[in-house]
């Protein structure tokens, strides 16, 4: 029997090395596999030079080199990877509707394609008016040319079931890894300890609440470090030296980690993960943390308050937060409530094995029968 052909567009390539799409996709591509399918995932590459193919393991890649750098050569490399794909016969998985008017060709050529359509992109703050336009239209046309659309998140499919019917809609959230040991000697290179200190991971961007969780914890002495992951350019970039300005000498910035055993134990061992996103869908670096049994202080939101549950703490200000801190950095039986409680919501609903499940059942009944 001929093996299910299924093709991943839409991401940079396996294994991960950007972002929560490619690692959903280093989770999918063997797990399908394993299953009998055929996967092959599109991997973007520096340069020039022909197309060309190889294995990681039991996936099959296809590399498609482009030219350009950034933004321009991610959508010249989407553009590439449609008018290869118009030449396969299979399923088709579009992670992301970023380039989704490239996919109507797709949809003229009868090709069977799902989209995931992430977060509602164009809302922003980082965006300007071309770029939110941009987005704003591929959304529109991914909701019509895709077959069948993914949302990661309950309210992700109200913002969709705007622009198409309901049932063309599925909801399957983002997954994540169950965190039950850390090693603690990989502390030491930040200066803390165990319990000691809480943890924001993110992009500093403005909308991820970045300046408002940083001047709460640092409007007085707490006796206590906060440990600010990402990428800071305080001489380029005015909101990263406002955040930073902000911070007391007990707010640590180590710059960008992507150790993947380093991030775990800033997780696994800190008092509080603070998440501050103010869009989005399922975030995954807020699934991460409750597969890491992280007591959550998030914004306070319908998407964050879906992902972490009644049992985290929100905040609404700077204010709110700043009198969260106050209350709770001392507050050990609190602190274990809300560890369990994160635990207890990424089993009910975040384990991969879950998510991978759902994506096949989801596939399996859109695989074309032709």
């Amino acid at each position: 029997m001929n093996k299910k052909e299924l093709f991943i567009l839409g991401i940079r390539g396996v294994p991960a090395q950007h972002g929560g799409f490619e690692t959903f996709a280093e989770k999918l591509a063997p797990f399908l596999a394993k299953q009998g399918w055929s996967v092959t995932v599109y991997c973007q590459e520096e340069g020039t030079g022909p197309i060309t193919e190889s294995f990681w393991g039991s996936v099959k890649r296809i590399h498609i080199p482009v030219s350009k750098a950034g933004a321009a050569g991610t959508v010249l490399f989407d553009w590439k990877v449609v008018l290869d794909a118009l030449g396969r016969d299979g399923l088709f998985l579009t992670l992301g509707y970023n380039t989704a008017i490239f996919n109507t060709l797709q949809r003229l050529k009868s090709q069977t394609n799902v989209i995931n359509m992430d977060g509602i992109e164009w809302r922003r703050d980082k965006w300007g008016v071309i770029a939110k336009t941009w987005f704003w239209l591929n959304e529109r046309a991914g909701c019509w040319v895709g077959n069948h659309l993914v949302a990661d998140h309950p309210k992700i499919k109200e913002h969709l079931a705007t622009r198409v019917t309901a049932e063309k809609i599925t909801m399957i959230p983002y997954g994540g890894d169950e965190v039950l040991e850390a090693d603690p000697a990989l502390l030491g290179a930040y200066g803390v300890e165990p319990g000691k200190f809480s943890v924001i991971i993110a992009r500093p961007e403005p909308e991820n609440s970045f300046l408002e969780m940083v001047r709460a914890f640092s409007c007085k002495e707490r006796n206590h470090k906060l440990v600010v992951l990402g990428n800071f350019q305080p001489t380029t970039n005015l909101f990263h030296k406002a955040v930073m300005d902000a911070a007391s000498n007990e707010v640590i910035f180590p710059g960008a980690i992507y150790e993947a055993p380093v991030v775990q134990a800033l997780r696994f061992f800190s008092r509080f993960y603070l998440h501050g996103h103010r869009v989005g869908g399922t975030n995954p670096s807020l699934v991460e943390a409750l597969g890491a049994g992280c007591a959550v202080i998030a914004h306070d939101n319908h998407f964050n308050r879906w992902v972490a549950g009644p049992d985290a703490s929100y905040f609404a200000s700077e204010q709110d937060c700043s009198e969260l801190f106050d209350r709770l950095l001392l507050n050990d039986a609190a602190v274990s409530t809300m560890k369990s409680a994160s635990r207890l919501r990424f089993n009910e609903r975040f384990t991969w094995e879950q998510v991978l499940a759902e994506y096949e059942e989801l596939l399996l009944k859109w695989y074309p029968s032709r």
